[in-house]
């Protein structure tokens, strides 16, 4: 039986989601159906991404094959940085909604506290975080769109029935709470990065007394960064001993040992896999329980290390400085 953690307008958010970060276009329609195959109901896509047009089509085939009812499904997908001011939202979301070939989402994220230059849809799409790809030293661009403005496009689309639910990624706290000074709609759901190394503890208490359930996004850690040269395999927390130890204690694997405490914790997981072996074997991350003292232990290895930080990686991959966390 698959948990889920229940939104306060009383929707149920699939607890065990698959991301689509990172994985081949190609790959994308057979691994969808593998996935609700084995229970998968939670996607978890993004505009960024660049395969949602394959992500929708595996969705548009399984459903018919297996018989899957579209609200027994979780979608979400994210509103990217060039599409903050008001009047491209609703155009950003449609586009997705199309690409995925669905009436609605159930979750529609703003994915950075970043707000970029517009770039036509049919210039580039998905536009990625180059201004200009083509100039001499391409750039990220800004533009100056309050989160307010952006905010109320999004509520709009509730209001419009094109997304059930919507929320942030990669907020702290105080913008969270600026947020909630204005908003109507109060943020269902914040997605952020969180792992044994980055456990954020103040941040998911304040999440918890503010109502808004937490997406822990790379809940592995450094794995998918290793190939972006934004992390290396010896910061792998499933390399720690007492992670390893736990695994041989529950027979089970490192990967559900650390996916099990992002569980217990309350947060739900979006892991990222393109392998058929891996992809049960993150799903089997819920049907063994750990204890209080296994989770203390995996708890204390925080480093404060973020692996996805746009204060370090736009720099050096973009040519332009952009913290957001400091």
């Amino acid at each position: 039986m698959a948990d889920s953690l229940s939104l306060v307008s009383g929707a149920q958010l699939p607890t065990m989601g698959l991301g689509v970060w990172k994985v081949p276009a190609e790959r994308c329609v057979s691994l969808i159906d593998e996935a609700i195959s084995i229970g998968y109901r939670h996607f978890d896509c993004a505009c960024d991404y660049g395969n949602e047009a394959e992500v929708g089509e595996g969705l548009q085939r399984t459903i018919q094959a297996h018989s899957i009812a579209r609200d027994d499904l979780w979608i979400t997908s994210k509103l990217w940085n060039t599409y903050h001011r008001r009047q491209h939202v609703r155009a950003a979301v449609e586009r997705s909604l199309s690409d995925l070939r669905l009436d609605y989402l159930d979750l529609y994220l703003i994915h950075f506290p970043i707000a970029q230059q517009f770039v036509d849809f049919q210039d580039r799409y998905p536009p990625g975080w180059f201004f200009d790809p083509q100039g001499d030293v391409p750039q990220m661009r800004f533009d100056q769109v309050p989160l307010s403005e952006t905010w109320e496009a999004m509520e709009d689309l509730v209001k419009a029935g094109l997304v059930r639910e919507i929320g942030v990624c990669n907020f702290g706290t105080a913008l969270l709470r600026d947020l909630s000074s204005y908003a109507r709609i109060q943020p269902a759901v914040l997605q952020v990065e969180l792992h044994p190394y980055l456990t954020q503890e103040k941040l998911l208490r304040f999440c918890e007394q503010q109502g808004v359930r937490v997406t822990a996004f790379s809940p592995l850690g450094a794995g998918s960064y290793c190939e972006l040269e934004m992390a290396t395999p010896e910061e792998s927390v499933l390399r720690e001993p007492v992670v390893q130890a736990i695994a041989g204690n529950h027979q089970r694997t490192a990967a559900q040992i650390v996916l099990r405490w992002a569980i217990q914790r309350g947060t739900a997981v979006v892991p990222k896999t393109v392998s058929s072996e891996r992809l049960l074997e993150n799903w089997q991350a819920q049907d063994f329980v750990l204890t209080d003292r296994e989770m203390q232990q995996i708890s204390q290895l925080d480093r404060g290390r973020r692996f996805n930080d746009p204060g370090d990686f736009c720099e050096r991959a973009f040519n332009t400085f952009c913290p957001i966390y400091e």
